[in-house]
């Protein structure tokens, strides 16, 4: 999807051409259409139906699509929008505020107020748009973290994890020892999408460059800010985990889960993974999970891409107080607490991991203790409406790199920056 200035012209006087609709209806509200987020909307729909009968809201599940980012631009061209939409990817929010189509929500009484005892300054900061207004409320996020096969990375001569770069490649070339020994061929260290799209980098260059750089932009002062030792060095160790062997090249994904059928002994994932494993895995898996590997210099905690998804109001809603109440029923405890419960995923606010509230579900829920640590230590990606696009350009010297080592990580990281910086001086509405 190109967010590019044309579209966001377009979209905003296609959004200053709708005129709100004031007649009495009911708020439709958008959940996302896995099966659980689909319980938590119906639960929290009837509930709504019940206690609140004057402001009648019915839930609707997005429609099938290639991707829900397609499926809501197209709802805006098409004039089609919800009135309230929860799974909002964070990095869309700032086309669609400079488009005009979401409602600021800091312009609703409470918000404010509401949002500094939830969140940190720091999400609150991440979440800002450029204009100084707020288009989205934090919901959830799924911290990145390194999924180990316990029995396999921690045997004789290995250093247990959490990882630096070192001991981790220690791990990938004993592995690899073994398995040659062996006779066995299907059996790596880990396994990362090799494809080219954006958002494959959300599994591996990104979380790891926030880990080695405590969190830091990739766009800063509307110009590339990750041409550093941070970016090369990611770069470096990837190159390395595929140049070596430790990593497969082949699509694993399109066969039956491979960490799951203990083929790789770690994985870049989130929380939800613990739920499909935990279901499906036989005893003879045993795994935990410990942050993403950091350099071997590093020191503090280490940083991941926390996938937020986050909820907003587009601008077609007849009355935002009204969906702002009910939006609050989903992000108090008791809804944040539900989440974890039918989803395993975790609410974006402060002290998950120690606050009373969630410990029993926590202790009945050992295997999400660490994401409920990490969940301290994330980052959301740049607010840019050319966000995207940023990605795109990793991932294509991403691959030239990383993949198949035709490029040296200084120059890729180089000359990823300096078209990131001429995407960003032609954007019209960054001028």
């Amino acid at each position: 999807m190109q967010k590019t200035g044309w579209l966001i012209g377009a979209l905003w006087l296609l959004a200053s051409g709708c005129q709100q609709e004031q007649a009495s209806r009911p708020l439709l509200f958008w959940c996302s259409n896995n099966a659980a987020e689909i319980t938590f909307a119906r639960e929290f729909t009837d509930r709504w139906q019940r206690t609140r009968p004057d402001k009648p809201l019915r839930y609707q599940p997005i429609p099938e699509g290639q991707s829900s980012e397609e499926i809501i631009l197209a709802s805006v061209v098409g004039k089609t929008t919800p009135d309230i939409y929860a799974n909002m990817w964070q990095g869309s929010v700032e086309m669609y505020a400079k488009a005009g189509v979401l409602v600021p929500l800091d312009t609703i009484s409470g918000f404010m107020s509401f949002l500094r005892a939830r969140c940190d300054t720091a999400v609150i900061r991440e979440i800002t748009s450029s204009d100084g207004h707020i288009y989205q409320v934090p919901w959830k996020v799924n911290p990145i973290m390194t999924l180990c096969n316990t029995r396999q990375v921690k045997g004789p001569g290995l250093q247990p994890p959490p990882y630096t770069y070192s001991s981790y490649l220690n791990a990938g070339q004993r592995l690899k020892k073994d398995v040659n020994q062996d006779g066995y061929t299907d059996q790596w260290l880990g396994y990362t999408e090799v494809k080219v799209i954006w958002y494959q980098r959300f599994f591996n260059f990104y979380p790891l460059y926030l880990a080695a750089s405590n969190g830091a932009p990739l766009i800063k002062n509307n110009r590339a800010a990750f041409n550093n030792r941070h970016a090369v060095g990611v770069f470096r160790f990837l190159q390395q985990l595929y140049r070596n062997g430790y990593f497969s090249k082949e699509r694993l994904s399109a066969t039956r889960d491979p960490f799951l059928d203990q083929r790789i002994a770690t994985s870049f994932t989130g929380p939800w993974q613990v739920g499909f494993l935990e279901k499906y895995k036989d005893t003879s898996l045993q795994y935990d999970t410990w942050p993403m590997p950091v350099p071997d210099t590093h020191t503090g905690p280490a940083y991941t891409y926390g996938d937020p998804k986050n909820i907003v109001i587009f601008n077609t809603c007849p009355d935002p107080t009204a969906a702002w109440a009910f939006i609050k029923t989903l992000v108090d405890k008791p809804g944040d607490l539900r989440l974890m419960e039918l989803t395993g995923q975790f609410p974006n606010r402060l002290n998950v991991d120690t606050d009373p509230y969630f410990q029993p579900f926590l202790q009945k829920n050992p295997k999400l203790i660490p994401f409920a640590r990490q969940s301290r230590y994330i980052r959301g990606v740049d607010n840019s409406e050319v966000i995207v696009e940023v990605f795109d350009i990793i991932s294509q010297e991403y691959e030239a790199c990383v993949v198949y080592d035709r490029k040296t990580p200084e120059a890729a990281i180089r000359d990823a920056a300096e078209a990131v910086d001429v995407l960003l001086r032609s954007e019209p509405a960054n001028e």
